[in-house]
């Protein structure tokens, strides 16, 4: 039995923490409050992650420490930099791997599928900050510093995620009502499974030749909005055909005057206006793992409460 220290305990650290200690490892989950899955494999903390002693402190003897934190949205150039620079820290001082949960604004404006070969080319302050974090944990790794490696994924599928899918759409489908979204709904766009997450990211912190690297989670086929609203509606046996309509552009810069959560949404609309398709054919061939069906992950997400009480 070993050791693993995840910091987060949103859908991916769940994910991740219950997948390991369901496999009978010892798990350290950190949060600010000590919230957690509850199993008895897994050891919840009350800690501030971005206090490089105290996740040092935490990740003691352990053989992995997962990056699966979330700050808000409105807050990534304030929060992700301290700390992205304890989990370097840590890792250094602990000698764990660094699985770090990556996305894909990294790349910025795609004009083809993305591959992990993509050159980092990112497009707004956000994806800024994310490549600066995999830039200096790559140089640290190729430094002989520490060991490390980023699981990278698009927008996710399964109960308790948070899209503009899932906020903006799914509620509004499963109550019958028209769903307006900052998008082309026809656009073909990929959608990652939280469970295929946390299994990428325990596979590559068990492979140390699989380090040193990104790579993308296994994802099925592109689906556009309205292909997944679809789904949404005969799963939830609705009797009517989703009504979908786009919002233009100018609508989301109106509504980020007054919210900055929208607001922040303005640097990502080049992922929903046109097709975003992330290629895992490298990590499905590499690790075997196949991806969840986007069935599976519609219908957690409609039987999830904060769902359910949306309607």
């Amino acid at each position: 039995m070993s050791t693993h220290v995840i910091v987060g305990a949103g859908p991916i650290g769940t994910a991740t923490a219950t997948l390991l200690a369901d496999r009978g490892e010892h798990v350290r989950v950190i949060t600010r409050r000590g919230t957690g899955p509850d199993h008895p494999g897994i050891e919840r903390i009350a800690a501030d992650a971005s206090d490089a002693a105290a996740l040092a402190e935490a990740g003691t003897g352990a053989t992995a420490l997962y990056n699966c934190a979330n700050p808000p949205y409105n807050r990534w150039p304030l929060d992700w930099p301290p700390l992205a620079a304890a989990f370097l820290h840590a890792a250094r001082t602990t000698g764990a791997v660094l699985i770090t949960t990556g996305n894909l604004y990294v790349y910025g404006p795609p004009d083809g599928p993305m591959t992990e070969q993509h050159p980092l080319r990112p497009a707004g302050t956000k994806a800024g900050v994310r490549a600066r974090m995999w830039e200096e944990a790559l140089a640290a790794h190729e430094a002989g510093d520490l060991r490390t490696a980023e699981i990278r994924s698009s927008d996710y599928l399964g109960a308790g995620t948070q899209t503009l899918f899932s906020i903006a759409v799914l509620p509004k489908i499963l109550a019958g009502k028209r769903a307006a979204v900052p998008a082309d709904p026809d656009a073909p766009h990929t959608w990652t499974h939280v469970a295929d997450v946390a299994r990428m990211l325990v596979a590559v912190a068990d492979d140390e030749h699989a380090w040193g690297r990104a790579w993308h989670t296994p994802s099925p086929a592109p689906a556009s909005i309205r292909d997944l609203a679809t789904a949404a509606a005969r799963l939830a046996a609705k009797p009517e055909q989703p009504r979908l309509s786009a919002l233009p552009a100018a609508m989301l810069w109106l509504g980020g005057l007054t919210d900055p959560i929208v607001r922040e949404m303005r640097e990502t609309q080049y992922q929903f206006r046109k097709p975003f398709v992330m290629d895992s054919t490298a990590a499905t061939e590499r690790f075997g793992i196949q991806p969840t069906p986007i069935e599976v992950g519609l219908k957690e997400m409609i039987a999830a409460p904060r769902v359910t009480a949306a309607r």
